[in-house]
């Protein structure tokens, strides 16, 4: 049976306030889980979304519970709901007085049939429209979100370089990169972090990328950590999807991983979380939180109750022999 017990709040809090630096400079420092914005006002960039999503009102109870448990840095992305999730943010920031720790991306269109990616001069006017959004000086990390094959990677990080100098971000990165284009951003420029699909369905990054990470001292960001519902146990084999959900609205991203051996996985996972008395969301969460190359997990619940894995997994750390049982489960998928 799971146990219910949370720990107390200040030490869950000083958990989540453990920072690490990002990137070689040191110059920004980041907690090991960050509030992902995506479904503010839309899912994720998907023009097609845009208005859809959490609400505003939606949007700021969960970032008061956020903030409530000590999750004190949101992670959101320009065309995140066409700007409706920097907007919200912004909205938040100015009714409730205190700022968290920013990041924000671009790359994609504001609207269906608008321009994308990264040339210098869209990076510019992208940034400042991000920042008044926002309602804020200063973004703490900047990434380009995703690989411009049109435009010469240089040229993108001198922009960013730029922004840095007029002290409009702290640092900068890039999100959905492989680890060649990671190591020639590195040859052009100085990413401090990179944020990727990672989770125990999405294992594509271990170990070159990760291990490239550690050695070259550039901060590994997480997303989708629970790849997007799956792991919390919310599909089930031969049941249709449920209404609301990632896989009901947006399934793309993850059809790939709707299968028989995921569905196998799962199963093996709910009976280790089930010994240990834990849900299979915070044993997912756990997993990455126990991986020292990963800086951070950028979680995107949908509601106040879907932060209470987060709890969980800081209560409840994996052992190495539960560790090792989970490696050892992720053999069916590899079979």
């Amino acid at each position: 049976m799971t146990r219910m017990t949370t720990p107390e709040p200040p030490a869950l809090r000083a958990a989540l306030a453990n920072r690490k630096p990002a990137g070689a400079a040191g110059g920004v420092e980041i907690p090991p889980v960050a509030l992902g914005c995506g479904n503010f006002g839309g899912v994720g960039s998907s023009p097609e979304f845009f208005g859809g999503g959490l609400t505003d009102d939606q949007a700021c109870e969960l970032m008061d519970a956020a903030w409530e448990l000590g999750i004190t840095h949101f992670d959101t992305a320009d065309a995140y709901g066409g700007g409706r999730s920097e907007r919200a943010i912004g909205q938040w920031i100015a009714s409730r007085g205190v700022v968290p720790q920013l990041t924000t991306k671009t790359f994609n269109p504001m609207a269906a049939g608008a321009d994308r990616g990264l040339r210098p001069e869209r990076v510019a006017r992208q940034l400042q429209s991000s920042i008044e959004r926002l309602g804020v000086a200063q973004v703490d990390l900047y990434l380009a979100h995703e690989f411009d094959l049109d435009v010469p990677l240089a040229d993108t990080l001198a922009a960013f370089e730029d922004a840095r100098s007029a002290g409009l971000i702290r640092a900068y990165g890039v999100s959905n990169f492989d680890s060649g284009q990671l190591l020639s951003a590195l040859a052009a420029g100085a990413p401090a972090a990179i944020q990727n699909s990672f989770s125990l369905l999405a294992r594509q990054d271990a170990p070159d990328l990760l291990d490239l990470c550690q050695q070259r001292h550039v901060a590994y960001l997480a997303f989708s950590p629970l790849a997007g519902g799956w792991l919390t146990g919310k599909y089930r084999r031969g049941e249709p999807y449920p209404a609301g959900s990632r896989m009901a609205q947006r399934p793309g991203p993850y059809a790939g991983i709707a299968g028989g051996r995921t569905f196998d996985l799962l199963d093996r996972l709910a009976v280790i979380g089930h010994d240990r008395g834990t849900s299979t969301a915070a044993l997912a969460l756990g997993w990455l939180l126990s991986d020292g190359r990963v800086t951070q997990i950028v979680i995107g619940p949908g509601s106040r109750a879907q932060l209470a894995p987060v709890a969980e997994a800081f209560e409840h750390p994996l052992s190495g022999d539960e560790r090792t049982a989970i490696e050892s489960a992720l053999a069916l998928l590899d079979d």
